[in-house]
Order: C-alpha cells, then sequence, then structure tokens
C-alpha cells in the first residue's frame, strides 16, 4: 500500500480482514512510529485498530515495492508523480498495480493508468483502476459499500475483486479504465460545484436539478475522451457522483461549501487538512478538453472559480442559465 491517508487506512483495513499481509508505505515517519507502537494511524480514521502481525509500516518505498508483487495506490494524483520519481520502471515489471487514486497528474494532465504506462511501461492489462461509490470513513465503519475495478483484462479485475471483498464490501468489474477514472476526476469537480451552490444557499430542489445535469456533461465527456459502450446510471458513475456531491464526508463538497460561504479559494484549501482532488482535478479537465471541444459549461464555472478569479455567485449564474 502506497499512501497513508484516509483512504489507504480504509483499504488496509479490508486487506486485513481477509487475512491479507500489507507492507505499508508511509511518508510520515510520525504516522509510521504510531502504527508500530499503537498499531492505528493518528491521523487518518484513528479509531481503525491494526493487528500488528498483519502490517508492516515502512518509510522505505523500494522495499515495500520489491516484495510485494501487488501494489495499491492510495497518494493524492498531485503528490504521485513527486513519491514515483525515484523509482526506475522495473520496480512495477510484472506487478498489479491497483489505483485508488480519484485525480490526474497535474501539468500533465494523465490519468493515472496513462501515467503508469508512458513512464513506467506497465502493460495496460496489468492496471486496476477502484471507483466507487464509497467513501473512506463508511468503509472504516464498516458500512456495506460497494466498488468497481476496472481493467482491460477480465482475469485481473476478478483477482483484484477477491483481495477487497468482504462481508462489507461487495465488489464487480468493468472494463472501462479509463471511462471510470475520467468518471472519478469529473465527479469531484461537480462535488465543488456542489458544494458551492449549497454554501451560496441553494436548496435540495435545485441539486437535484444539477446532478442531472452534471451527469449529463460527464457522458457528453466520456463519450468524447474515451468512447466505449457503457451504462451511465452504473455506480462507478452516476453512483459516485452522487455520494461525493451529497455526503457529510466529501472533502470536495466541503471545499465548495466554504468558497461558497465566501471564502477566498486561497484559505479554503488552507482550511482543509485533507487534499480535496477536484482543484486539481478542474485544471487538467479545462487542459484535456481542448482537445476535445465537449461542452462542459459546468466543470467550466468550476474551474473558472477555482482557477480563474471567478467569483463564485456569478459563475454559478451561468451554471444555472446552461441547465434544464
Amino acid at each position: 500500500m502506497i499512501g497513508g491517508g484516509s483512504w489507504a487506512t480504509a483499504l488496509v483495513k479490508v486487506l486485513n480482514e481477509n487475512d491479507h499481509v500489507v507492507d505499508w508505505w508511509i511518508r510520515n515517519p510520525h504516522i509510521i512510529e504510531h502504527l508500530l507502537q499503537k498499531h492505528h494511524n493518528p491521523e487518518y480514521i484513528s479509531s481503525v485498530n491494526f493487528l500488528p502481525d498483519l502490517i508492516h509500516p515502512t518509510g522505505n518505498l523500494e522495499e515495500a515495492i520489491s516484495q510485494s508483487e501487488i501494489i495499491f495506490l492510495a497518494v493524492p494524483s498531485a503528490f504521485l508523480k513527486s513519491v514515483a520519481e525515484k523509482l526506475s520502471n522495473n520496480y512495477f515489471k510484472n506487478k498489479l498495480i491497483i489505483s485508488a487514486i480519484k485525480g490526474m497528474i497535474p501539468d500533465e494532465n494523465l490519468l493515472i493508468a496513462e501515467y503508469l504506462e508512458k513512464y513506467f511501461d506497465v502493460e495496460e492489462e496489468n492496471i486496476v483502476n477502484i471507483s466507487g461509490p464509497s467513501h473512506a470513513e463508511e468503509v472504516a465503519l464498516e458500512k456495506l459499500s460497494y466498488l468497481t475495478l476496472a481493467c482491460t483484462n477480465e482475469a485481473n479485475a476478478q483477482r483484484a475483486c477477491k483481495l477487497l471483498a468482504c462481508e462489507y464490501m461487495r465488489c464487480t468489474t468493468s472494463d472501462d479504465v479509463y471511462g471510470t477514472e475520467y468518471a472519478a476526476v469529473l465527479k469531484n469537480i461537480y462535488a465543488i460545484t456542489a458544494g458551492i451552490f449549497h454554501g451560496l444557499g441553494y436548496g435540495d430542489n435545485f441539486h437535484a436539478v444539477l446532478i442531472s445535469n452534471c451527469i449529463e456533461e460527464m457522458e457528453r465527456f466520456l463519450k468524447a475522451a474515451h468512447p466505449i459502450t457503457r451504462d451511465i446510471k452504473d455506480s462507478a458513475y452516476l453512483g459516485d457522483l452522487l455520494v461525493t456531491a451529497y455526503s457529510q464526508f466529501s472533502r470536495n463538497r466541503t471545499l465548495g461549501a466554504m468558497i461558497g460561504k465566501g471564502y477566498s479559494v486561497k484559505n479554503a484549501l488552507l482550511e482543509m487538512n485533507m487534499v480535496a482532488e477536484g482543484y486539481y482535478a478542474s485544471k487538467c479537465i479545462h487542459e484535456v478538453n481542448r482537445v476535445h471541444q465537449v461542452s462542459i459549461p459546468i466543470a467550466q464555472a468550476t474551474y473558472n472559480t477555482l482557477h480563474g478569479n471567478g467569483i463564485a455567485a456569478e459563475e454559478m449564474k451561468t451554471v444555472i442559465e446552461s441547465i434544464s
């Protein structure tokens, strides 16, 4: 497991539930020491206690990867490049890479699968993308959750399912690696939009219309960016959007709500102690859409607010004018 945040912590819990021993790389030495001595993560989902025999926390990334056949990636997308840049491509050779990252590589505007293929020569069939809807906090509380494991190789998708399926986690498979990745990127942007409207005082009636238009916008983009057969109503697309746009646990919705209530973007980001992937994703999608030229006014208004010095209330007026 590469990453020490809430999603990494929840996934390690699930893997331990199925009696898998996890070599767990964490950047923060304080968290490593705490896990070794007190067997829980002091910074994220601290209520989860681990059996010491089932986790091996370490700050040595090369060691953690070399000892494992299956690598889970659960660091924020904005930090993956800095984490992995010192690794040569042979570290991932012949390994199954399971990405739990819900974002893109900033500046390069690459999906995680594209990044792994380009810089580490990972074969497409050895990359699995995890989609929700699932919040780490609810997984840690053992509330029934569903995951979609997307891979072009069905056997590897099933392999990933067997790792994670347990009493409170149901898993299904998909072949839409890039579509589910883009959907996860977009739903974080739309969750920020929903949060902004919440902060501005809009109610449930409007939010229902907003999210209906968001899923239509997402479908248009996915058809242009990765045109394969998919059902946008599946949980990996619509379900993940719904939970991220409405849930109290959604850090992207929280960021948007703060902006809607009058925080500057900079101050809202500083107030949060976790990364809101949608902030970075918004700029990436804006750049990618220069190629595809899809009509995505909701995502565009959010980009203008986050990165273009747009006034939230004014930008959201353009969203209202665009939806039906």
